[in-house]
């Protein structure tokens, strides 16, 4: 659950109701392409503006149509005692594991943050992954509070954003170093997973699995069976992607391509997000054409 790879799929709307069964297709097409979990609810899942009844009957229906593959719900929220009912409502709904960032109005502090992983953690019997994700949350785990946090019982895997351009390889060699024995360690940002996993990361925390598993999958399996220059030009043939990705964000750049290729209907993003302009799209449109994907 922890290892390979990891599609993380957008949660569809329709209007202002969440589209259960493009969901639906969506999740099963990742299970079916071999993701080895299902991040339900993360930020491409657009967990922090669904209520607790959308947030269950996503997870009701995403571990449905997973088909055995686990699923990995996001339960962040602004208090403790919110986070522990979306635990317990994830857990009753048939999710594998939680994924937990550190959400906040008022800025945490390295204490608070330790506090809500140690509470969460030891109130729900499933294993939690600790979603680093600073450019939402606006809280940056230190080295020293990620050893911390993983060496509380219940903590079973830590997703970690991309390190700078050329520093990949370093930054995972210094963070495992002070990681207890056995802790998971992975990535996100899609354009530089290939390089992480070649690096000693265990799992692939993927926005474009979502969308495109099969690719997704082939870099995956060329990285962790060592295949370097395989799987380097497999995410080298995503390129164009990734770039929209550095430049407009991958939830708005991933909610296009799903649109653009027909996996979601429109208007998959929920107000007052909106999606990309028409020069985005365009660009978008460009990327899919050079890519050479398809569903």
């Amino acid at each position: 659950m922890f290892n390979g790879l990891s599609a993380f799929p957008l949660t569809p709307m329709d209007g202002e109701s969440v589209d259960l069964n493009a969901l639906g297709k969506v999740v099963s097409r990742a299970a079916e392409a071999g993701a080895d979990s299902l991040g339900v609810l993360g930020s491409t899942g657009n967990y922090a503006y669904l209520s607790r009844d959308e947030r269950r009957a996503v997870l009701e229906a995403a571990v449905e149509a997973a088909g055995g593959v686990p699923v990995l719900a996001g339960v962040g929220a602004v208090r403790t005692r919110d986070v522990l009912m979306f635990a317990a409502d994830a857990q009753s709904a048939g999710a594998s594991a939680l994924l937990l960032a550190p959400v906040s109005y008022q800025k945490l502090s390295e204490t608070e943050v330790f506090g809500l992983f140690k509470t969460v953690a030891g109130e729900s019997d499933l294993p939690v992954v600790v979603y680093d994700n600073p450019g939402t949350t606006g809280f940056t785990f230190s080295d020293e509070l990620h050893a911390r946090v993983a060496g509380i019982r219940g903590i079973a895997s830590i997703k970690i954003p991309p390190p700078a351009a050329g520093g990949v390889a370093e930054r995972i060699s210094r963070l495992r170093a002070g990681l207890p024995g056995g802790t998971s360690l992975g990535i996100s940002g899609d354009w530089v997973a290939a390089e992480a996993l070649l690096a000693g990361c265990n799992v692939w925390y993927s926005v474009i699995a979502g969308v495109l598993p099969h690719q997704a999958r082939t870099l995956v399996d060329h990285a962790l069976a060592g295949r370097k220059d395989l799987a380097l030009a497999a995410s080298s043939a995503l390129e164009p992607i990734w770039s929209l990705f550095r430049t407009y964000g991958s939830l708005r750049v991933t909610a296009a391509l799903a649109e653009d290729l027909g996996v979601v209907p429109s208007s998959a993003l929920p107000l007052p997000l909106r999606g990309l302009d028409a020069e985005g799209r365009e660009k978008v449109a460009e990327a899919i054409r050079l890519c050479g994907v398809e569903v």
